[in-house]
């Protein structure tokens, strides 16, 4: 720890100073005013290529996402690595920040390098600084309670979390906001999905499944971004509730949605409550989808027991496109 708060110590010294130089205030200038053809550029795609530090980018990812995104406004975090189809062809309204060893060696535009300890401070300064330039309280997560209250709703009226509109090979399809109706198929929900989306919007895959045994649905965000040409979030439900889930609801209204949600045949009771693990996942995914609709965002739920079979047919349909 001493080698990170000493870090954290002299960066103070640079991040305390009034005067341009304060990267603090550059870097929160540059996330909430860099200028895009129709106005800002309010996507920030995170780039880590530092041997310094790992897995920060999801940590940024956070502190951006609930800290800016409110009142319809916000800047989004997409955390990507150096392969990822954004940076083959950057979107007009994206930023892109390297995480990186040596300035000198890139070509984003904004390249940070430091110790965790420096970073960590650095990132807290210049989101502030980027929320006060966008005109939102960063210590304020009024729509983070907004999916609690319609998850408990579902829970204490015990009504089922969807009713699916059809279900195909195995997969139970519901949407919110899109044309999809019960002679659909699954094909037909990508490509309503997929078409929802313009030049301003995100993607964003929610997945209610086992971060440790199903990691290989991380591999759709780049399948997405890649047939979409638009950034793509990918977050593990129900935990990215209490991060990006603020910006999804409070900021802009350009996000377009998708849920994955593993249904388990065996229930794992809640201690002391009358309901199970897998009954307050669903109300909890349920809730968030019914809250996102309300604010006018398009939302497709796919629930599905195969997961192996699942993920291929979603990858067989992305793939056409």
């Amino acid at each position: 720890m001493e080698p990170i708060l000493h870090e954290a110590i002299e960066a103070s010294k640079v991040l305390c100073l009034d005067q341009l130089g304060n990267p603090g205030l550059v870097v929160g200038a540059a996330m909430a005013r860099s200028k895009s053809s129709s106005g800002f550029k309010d996507k920030l795609g995170i780039v880590s290529l530092t041997s310094r530090i790992q897995g920060f980018g999801n940590w940024m990812e956070q502190l951006i996402a609930e800290s800016t995104g409110k009142i319809g406004r916000g800047v989004l975090p997409v955390v990507l690595d150096g392969n990822s189809p954004e940076l083959n062809n950057v979107a007009d309204d994206v930023l892109i920040i390297g995480l990186v060893d040596d300035v000198t060696d890139h070509s984003f535009d904004v390249k940070v390098s430091g110790g965790l300890g420096a970073q960590l401070l650095l990132w807290e300064v210049a989101t502030v600084v980027a929320a006060k330039l966008l005109g939102v309280n960063p210590f304020d997560q009024p729509d983070v309670e907004s999916a609690k209250v319609a998850s408990r709703a579902f829970l204490e009226n015990k009504a089922p979390a969807q009713n699916p509109l059809f279900t195909d090979s195995g997969i139970e399809v519901s949407a919110k906001n899109l044309d999809l109706n019960a002679g659909s198929n699954l094909a037909d929900a990508f490509k309503l999905l997929l078409a929802t989306a313009n030049d301003h919007s995100y993607f964003a895959i929610h997945a209610y499944l086992d971060r440790g045994r199903d990691d290989a649905f991380e591999k759709l965000r780049d399948l997405i971004a890649q047939v979409s040409s638009r950034p793509t979030t990918f977050g593990w439900g129900p935990r990215f509730l209490h991060s990006t889930g603020q910006y999804h609801k409070g900021g802009p209204a350009q996000g377009v949605f998708l849920q994955l949600i593993g249904s388990e045949d065996q229930e794992l009771a809640v201690p002391g409550r009358d309901f199970g693990f897998m009954e307050l996942m669903n109300s909890q995914a349920a809730g968030d989808a019914n809250v996102l609709a309300a604010a006018g965002r398009p939302v497709v739920t796919l629930r599905f027991k195969d997961k192996t079979k699942a993920l291929g047919l979603i990858q067989t349909i992305l793939e056409a496109k």
